[in-house]
């Protein structure tokens, strides 16, 4: 239900204010005055586009709000799954900026106009001559069954179970095609996989050869190298060795005499030791180092495989090659994970399938035990709006389930008698169409909570006798919801608990649509001008104060 409703800077609206009664509001005005913009301006609340040429005053931003109390629209879940704080008591923003840059806010939280549309749409729904367009949508005509049929509980279980198997589904075909993929070059992988196997790599080994192998390529001109040193300082006449000792000797001997003297005596004893302990390993290494062929021929061989493995697998060193194993080892326990995976999801699906299949049954069992009684009642709503012959039939058809379950409806309508009935879109006028929809909401008023209804003159088309029984419709409505009439007939607008006038003010240099709420006097006279002209007899008067008396 809409509390308030502010719009500033709209086309012809300078700032306009207006708190609608709970039930029954009409709006009346003379063509032009700018009902339709007021319209406009509720369109935004629902996420419709707009641009700078809506600005009154290029120079000033507009902004439309609205006030909504949602306490018994049941609108929590839907607040959640936005992601938006639920508030008993709402308020939803729009504002155009002299740049044409559009913001929208809900509960001052800025908002997508998806967003906005969603929410919008489910807080008011405006209804005009122009709609037809809406039963063509499968989804909205299975709405219209499901409220009348009441099936909250029902379709709320279906589209969990719907949810689930869909998110199955979608994950067993993502593995499938991982599984058709990863077959595509399984073999290849497993020869890899073999490959690096068999070459039992180890992570240090490439250093340590490719040093060996210098070795032995260099082995005879290494041991000749090392044999010369150690000559020189050990097993010639004059050994280097035996020198730095005697050296060494000479220094201890006079060491005592000045500490200058005993350090450098210490140092070239710790230097000789050193290069003593150098030359031993210099022998060991002569000793070690031999010229093997065949070794040599090992070493090659081995480093030819690592060069070769790894040009192949585009990697640095030994270390990249084991990675690479770990990974295709990884990849073929996932091959076998996978299909055990794949096994064991299909189960899952099938059984979820069986469940939702039979929560669809529940839902479609419930929909088609009310299809008839919703026909039968429209069918007799019409003749009391002037379509005496008019005749409505809901057509079920099964289908795959879809997102609203295993159902499918067609509406057939035909407003003559003789005439077999046809898609509704396709047959029925302006004038009928709306009435038809009026018709469709008068019935669904009585079975769920529904957001505001705006009728924008919907009522085009029909008079006397048939606008009362719309009016008196419209009345009971609004017993249990907020309805908004835009009309030119007086049977309707005497039928208000709150009457709106709008008109245009040509006293500013630019004309602006301004609205205010009648008293009763005015009121009176609004509806005598409704039906005697713009001035109404006594006669005009009285048959007003009639129509706003009538029970």
């Amino acid at each position: 239900m809409i509390s308030s409703l502010s719009i500033s800077n709209y086309a012809l609206i300078k700032k306009l204010q207006l708190e609608p009664d709970a039930g029954l509001n009409i709006i009346t005005g003379e063509t032009g005055a700018g009902k339709s913009i007021m319209l406009g301006a509720v369109g935004l609340l629902l996420g419709k586009r707009a641009d700078t040429k809506a600005l009154l005053d290029k120079d000033k931003k507009c902004v439309v709000e609205g006030e909504f109390d949602i306490s018994k629209l049941g609108l929590e879940a839907l607040f959640e799954e936005e992601d938006l704080d639920y508030e008993a008591s709402s308020i939803i923003r729009r504002e155009i900026n002299p740049k044409g840059k559009s913001r929208a806010f809900i509960n001052d939280v800025p908002v997508t106009l998806e967003t906005m549309k969603t929410v919008g749409l489910r807080l008011i729904d405006i209804h005009s001559q122009n709609e037809s367009i809406q039963l063509g949508n499968k989804s909205v005509k299975i709405k219209l069954i499901d409220d009348f049929a009441q099936t909250t509980k029902e379709l709320q279980q279906f589209q969990s179970d719907y949810q689930v198997f869909s998110r199955l589904s979608k994950k067993l075909t993502e593995l499938l095609e991982e599984e058709k993929n990863s077959k595509t070059d399984e073999d290849y992988k497993k020869y890899l996989l073999e490959e690096l196997a068999a070459a039992d790599l180890k992570a240090e080994e490439q250093a340590a050869l490719e040093e060996e192998l210098k070795l032995l390529e260099h082995a005879e001109e290494i041991k000749l190298k090392l044999s010369q040193i150690s000559v020189e300082f050990d097993e010639s006449e004059i050994a280097i060795n035996d020198r730095l000792k005697e050296a060494s000797v000479a220094l201890k001997n006079i060491a005592s005499f000045s500490k200058e003297l005993e350090t450098l005596s210490s140092r070239f004893e710790s230097a000789t030791e050193e290069i003593i302990d150098i030359i031993r390993d210099v022998v060991t290494i002569q000793d070690n180092v031999e010229h093997n062929p065949s070794r040599l021929e090992e070493v090659n061989q081995r480093l030819d495989l690592i060069y070769k493995l790894q040009q192949k697998h585009k990697v640095a060193d030994v270390e990249g090659l084991i990675t690479i194993q770990n990974k295709l080892e990884s990849e073929t326990l996932g091959a076998i994970n996978l299909e055990e995976e794949i096994k064991e999801l299909k189960g899952e699906k099938e059984k979820m399938e069986r469940q939702m299949i039979q929560s669809a049954e529940t839902l479609s069992e419930k929909r088609r035990g009310q299809i008839d009684t919703f026909s039968s009642s429209l069918n007799g709503l019409l003749a009391e709006v002037g379509m005496p012959d008019g005749h409505v039939e809901f057509v079920y058809k099964r289908v795959e389930p879809w997102k609203l379950g295993i159902d499918e409806i067609e509406i057939l309508f035909s407003a003559n008698k003789g005439i077999k009935p046809e898609p509704v879109g396709n047959v029925a006028s302006g004038g009928e169409f709306s009435r038809l929809m009026f018709c469709i909401k008068y019935l669904l008023a009585s079975k769920t909570a529904m957001p505001t209804v705006v009728f924008d003159e919907i009522d085009t088309g029909v008079s006397g006798e048939i606008a009362m029984k719309m009016a008196n419709m419209m009345r009971r409505m609004s017993e249990n919801h907020q309805i908004i009439s835009i009309s030119h007939l007086p049977q309707i607008a005497a039928r208000g608990q709150a009457h709106y006038f709008v008109y245009k003010n040509n006293e500013a240099e630019k004309a602006e649509s301004m609205i205010r709420k009648l008293e009763p006097a005015d009121r009176l006279e609004e509806i005598a001008k409704m039906i005697g002209g713009e001035n109404p007899s006594d006669t005009a008067r009285n048959s007003a104060k009639e129509l706003i008396e009538m029970k």
